[in-house]
This record gives structure tokens, C-alpha cells and sequence, in this order.
């Protein structure tokens, strides 16, 4: 039986993330850090999941999270990546025009991929940094015309960016010029994109979500639109994340208050559909599946894995689901119910 464990931290929760194990690592994470949101004080807060001592008789994890420090942070908390702070980047986004010198502008992005940080803004500007030097190491100005709300890396010199008008970029650092290699984009509606990431074995899988609270998977090598869009969320898709060491699993949270574990890894008797096909499931399921017609786990023709089970891991939702985290065994999440919740036993 699983075990979810809670903690009331009387703040909205916008950002939750574990903090990261070296690779040969066999115990389970133990600390993450939260950010808060909508609060007239946020902060930064690090936690640890508890007492090792506090294991039941079954292994099975009691006690709630424990915070160990917190900082206060001036604005929201948008994005995460780290938790040592070693550099400051004062208006690293702003708006600028002919008539203001500038005002402040959201960073609502931020991806490492050490000693690289980048972020990304609703001013439409990517900022390239190390983390060892105080200036930016090169900013693109103009990047889009529209907010950028998400960025990744593809590979050391290449990132992807999702913005407000449903197009995917890729842009590649080691071209002078300031316009991106590649553009991707949904048909149709121009529906924003809220968050991306990359599938950690096979770059070129790309996964994203948005405004409709769909999740598209992506192939970047070919094509410019989507290989599929599968019906997920009845509101925005807040977060999305590939499990980093297991990745035939995927995890999406949303503004309706449901996180969702998409697994691919299992062949399961055929179900109602929830493929798009033009229209949108209204009817919602906590556990369900989905036939899947995108070719790997997520793009391959192995016929044992042309199913897809979908499990809601809040089978009670209330107010939404904003951020997520998993690794190994463990996920962590936060919510506008001023709550935090971690699971140590994601796959039991």
C-alpha cells in the first residue's frame, strides 16, 4: 500500500523539487525545496522527508515532512532547478521600450545543466549564465515575440522553449545569429504551452502540456506538429516530467486539482480511449487507459506496449496541483491547498 504523507505549510506551493542523487546512488532522495506563490511573504523552504527511524513495521514510511531552513523571496516563485544560492541576477527580465527605461518582468523559466543555467520570461527573453561567473554569458532580446513560459535543454548547446501561443523553439548557442533553428507549433487554436521536458534517454521525445490541459508528445527529428495529442486534464497542465531513471513512466499535474501517472511500461486490456480524435473526453476517470497509437514506449512499433495505463494519484482533488517532482521512488508535490505531499513508494 502506498504511503502519502502531508504537511500544511500555510503557503500556496508553486514549486517542488528534489534535490538531485550522484548516479550510483542505491538510498531513496531525502530533501527537496518548495517555493511558494500568492503569498504576502514567499519563501524558499528545505525540507527532509523524515526520520529514517520512523519506518513502520512494513518499511512503509510514517511522519510528515520536516522543514530543516527557508528564505524569503521577493515575488512569486516561478521556477526551480537548485538549491544553493551562489549568485543573484538582478533584472535578468524586464520590459523595455522607447518611453520606460523598464519594468520588471516574470522569469517564469529556469533549466540547469551544470555550470549552464538558462532562463526564460514573459518578456520574451532567453538569458544564458554560468553559475561561476556574475554576467550574463550571452541574452537573446527579441527571442519571441509572446511570453515564454518553459525552457529545456536538448543537448549541451541546444534548449527548447515553449510560449503563450502554442509553438515549440529550438535554439541552438553555438549559432551568432539570435533566431531559433527549428519552430514547432500546435494546428489549430493557438492554445498556450505551460511546461515541457525531454525524455532523458531519447532527446529528440519531447512531451508537453498547456492551456487545455493536454499532454502532446513531439518528435523533433521529424515533422513540425505533435505525433500525438492524448485528452488529459479538465484545466491547464501546470507541470510535466519524465521519470528520469524510468522514463516509460510520466507524470502531469493540473490546475484541476488531479496529478496523473502515465505508464507505458505495462500491457493492459483495452479500455475506453482517450485519444484525441478531434473532440474531448468529458467523462473523467481516476484509473483508466488510453490505446496509443504514437510509435517508442513512447515512439516504438513493440507491440506489447500499444497500451497506455493512466492512474489519478489524487483519486479527491480540490484546488490545483501546481508543481511536481519524482525520483527513483519518490514523488513530491505541492498545492494551492497549502499543502505538501510526498509518496517514498511511487511503484509499490
Amino acid at each position: 500500500m502506498e504511503e502519502v504523507c502531508a504537511r500544511f505549510v500555510s503557503q500556496k506551493i508553486s514549486k517542488a523539487r528534489w534535490r538531485p542523487l550522484p548516479a550510483a546512488a542505491l538510498q531513496p532522495p531525502d530533501l527537496f525545496a518548495t517555493g511558494s506563490w500568492d503569498n504576502e511573504d514567499n519563501r524558499i523552504s528545505i525540507w527532509s522527508v523524515g526520520d529514517v527511524g520512523s519506518a513502520g513495521l512494513n518499511g512503509e514510511y510514517q511522519g510528515e515532512p520536516q522543514l530543516l531552513c527557508d528564505i524569503r523571496h521577493n515575488g512569486d516563485v516561478m521556477d526551480m532547478q537548485t538549491l544553493s544560492a551562489s549568485h543573484r541576477w538582478e533584472n535578468a527580465h524586464y520590459h523595455a521600450d522607447q518611453y520606460t527605461a523598464c519594468g520588471g518582468a516574470a522569469c517564469t523559466g529556469v533549466i540547469c545543466n551544470n555550470p549552464e543555467i538558462v532562463t526564460v520570461g514573459e518578456d520574451g527573453r532567453i538569458n544564458l549564465y554560468r553559475a561561476d561567473q556574475k554576467d550574463a554569458v550571452r541574452t537573446i532580446d527579441n527571442a519571441d515575440s509572446s511570453t515564454l513560459h518553459a525552457v529545456t535543454f536538448l543537448r549541451t548547446t541546444e534548449i527548447l522553449t515553449v510560449n503563450s501561443i502554442g509553438q515549440l523553439k529550438i535554439w541552438d548557442f553555438r549559432q551568432q545569429r539570435n533566431e531559433p533553428a527549428q519552430i514547432f507549433s500546435l494546428t489549430g487554436d493557438r492554445v498556450p504551452l505551460h511546461c515541457v521536458d525531454r525524455h532523458p534517454n531519447q532527446q529528440h521525445i519531447v512531451a508537453t502540456g498547456g492551456q487545455d490541459g493536454m499532454l502532446s508528445i513531439w518528435d523533433i527529428r521529424q515533422g513540425t506538429m505533435p505525433v500525438s495529442l492524448l485528452n488529459a486534464h479538465e484545466a491547464e497542465m501546470w507541470e510535466v516530467h519524465f521519470h528520469p531513471s524510468n522514463p516509460d513512466h510520466l507524470f502531469t499535474c493540473s490546475e484541476d486539482g488531479s496529478l496523473w501517472h502515465w505508464d507505458t511500461s505495462t500491457d493492459v486490456s483495452e479500455k475506453p480511449s482517450f485519444l484525441h480524435q478531434g473532440g474531448r473526453s468529458t467523462a473523467y476517470f481516476s484509473h483508466s487507459t488510453i490505446n496509443q497509437s504514437v510509435v517508442s514506449a513512447w515512439l516504438s512499433n513493440d507491440p506489447t506496449k500499444d497500451r497506455m495505463e493512466i492512474t489519478n494519484l489524487i483519486p479527491n482533488q480540490t484546488l490545483s496541483v501546481n508543481t511536481l517532482d519524482v525520483l527513483g521512488p519518490c514523488l513530491v508535490y505541492g498545492t494551492d491547498a497549502e499543502a505538501i505531499y510526498v509518496n517514498r513508494q511511487l511503484f509499490a
